[in-house]
């Protein structure tokens, strides 16, 4: 995989879309037709048992193949109607291209799968919706929350003829993909045109700067509505509990993401010239190759275990390496460093497995930055006033996605269900509302 070149002097200010071009660019058509035909159309296929959202690859492969993009992305969207999002951002390498069989075969390389559905989402070309809405039921929804749990949701209910108000508390829908993702990986304001097609499908009528807690209330929504589906995610950051750290210039990650992803240039961004990143996620690898693309001269990712135990994939570690982040693993942060009100550094303690548990050698080291950017995971922060039973800090459920409450259905990240990824959101959100469809119409 080739990365784009940084080519800008220090006095010139680019539009941040030339320093964040794709990092993965998009097959061209013959590149399409060649690799769609390595898929061996395997019967019982691994790839789609690994697939969180159930998509027929073999299907729209074969579609592919024979010049049907249309008929392709339409069983992409019949599964998964954020299919092109997915298909930029699911880690696939641990997903439906390592179950491929072509792995066992003599070149030991899986079809392109996420690059396949990619080429038949961005080239297919529909008169409307793929989809037409059933007869219209009567029942009114309400979603909160308009990221791919929300959206993915909200479009199947309104598909099976239901009317859906759709809230958001930011500006513009789309959450994790329109204010989360490395601006590498969703380019070219993608994350708005998915969310302008799903609500093309009818019967959607999206209401953003609707906080809940504020403009809203689960209480009054569940008296109004039929049936309420929760799918706001995650909000807070988690703490590394130490001193210092309200300083200036330790940074949530993605709060630092986000900014970056609604700028147009670097003038509005704090670009330190070395920083600090502690974690081990997707996050932490988002940031610290962003901040390498902006400029920073050195970004050193740390954390506390080693890298077989990291959170990001083995693909997500090659693009840090490859944007030349320095990987430092067996370290726990240990101090926030400041001459006067200045930010230093960073202290840590080298670690390593004792007795089966994680411990320190006795031995530190300091890391002199500018900047600390925390990527240690999210938590739930339900807004003051509203109630839910909570396990283990994410908004109980049973795997009918249903709530305590019975009008009350949640989805996504908000929840223990599943793994914390754009594609099980986007299932759940799916699945929730065929849930919610049964327990509006039990006797269709």
């Amino acid at each position: 995989m080739s990365l784009h070149p940084l080519s800008f002097t220090e006095s010139e200010s680019p539009l941040l879309d030339e320093l964040f071009k794709d990092i993965k660019p998009a097959l061209n058509h013959r590149q399409a037709l060649q690799e769609s035909a390595r898929c061996l159309y395997c019967y019982d296929a691994p790839c789609i048992k690994a697939c969180p959202s159930d998509i027929n690859i073999p299907s729209f492969i074969r579609n592919i193949h024979t010049g049907n993009l249309e008929g392709a992305a339409s069983t992409i969207y019949e599964s998964n109607i954020l299919g092109g999002s997915c298909a930029r951002v699911c880690p696939t390498e641990i997903l439906c291209e390592e179950s491929c069989v072509r792995n066992q075969e003599a070149e030991c390389a899986p079809v392109l799968i996420g690059q396949l559905q990619r080429y038949a989402t961005d080239n297919a070309t529909f008169v409307g919706h793929p989809f037409a809405r059933e007869a219209i039921t009567g029942k009114r929804i309400a979603v909160v929350g308009a990221g791919p749990a929300g959206l993915s949701c909200a479009h199947r209910l309104a598909l099976k003829g239901h009317e859906v108000d759709l809230f958001e508390a930011k500006s513009k829908a789309g959450g994790l993909n329109e204010y989360g993702i490395a601006r590498y990986k969703m380019t070219e304001q993608f994350a708005q045109k998915e969310v302008d097609f799903i609500l093309g499908v009818g019967g959607i009528t999206l209401h953003t700067n609707t906080v809940l807690g504020q403009d809203i209330h689960l209480t009054s929504l569940m008296n109004d509505y039929d049936a309420v589906f929760l799918g706001i995610g995650l909000q807070g950051s988690r703490t590394l509990d130490l001193a210092n750290e309200s300083h200036e210039r330790v940074i949530n990650a993605v709060d630092y993401i986000e900014q970056l992803r609604q700028a147009d240039t670097k003038d509005t961004l704090y670009i330190p010239k070395s920083a600090v990143v502690i974690g081990a996620g997707n996050t932490a690898i988002d940031i610290a190759c962003q901040l390498k693309r902006l400029g920073s001269e050195e970004v050193t990712l740390v954390y506390r275990r080693g890298s077989a135990s990291m959170g990001a994939t083995w693909h997500e570690q090659e693009i840090a390496k490859q944007h030349q982040v320095k990987l430092l693993t067996w370290s726990r942060p240990a101090e926030i460093l400041l001459e006067g009100d200045t930010l230093t550094g960073m202290r840590f303690e080298k670690t390593h497995i004792k007795d089966g548990r994680l411990s320190d050698t006795g031995h530190s080291f300091d890391i002199a930055c500018e900047a600390i950017f925390k990527a240690v995971g999210q938590t739930l922060t339900l807004p003051e006033g509203e109630t839910l039973k909570l396990d283990r800090g994410k908004v109980k459920t049973t795997d009918a996605f249903n709530t305590p409450y019975s009008n009350l259905f949640a989805g996504g990240d908000c929840t223990g269900i599943g793994q914390d990824l754009t594609v099980e959101a986007v299932q759940q959100g799916k699945l929730a509302a065929l849930s919610i469809h049964d327990y509006l119409t039990p006797s269709a």
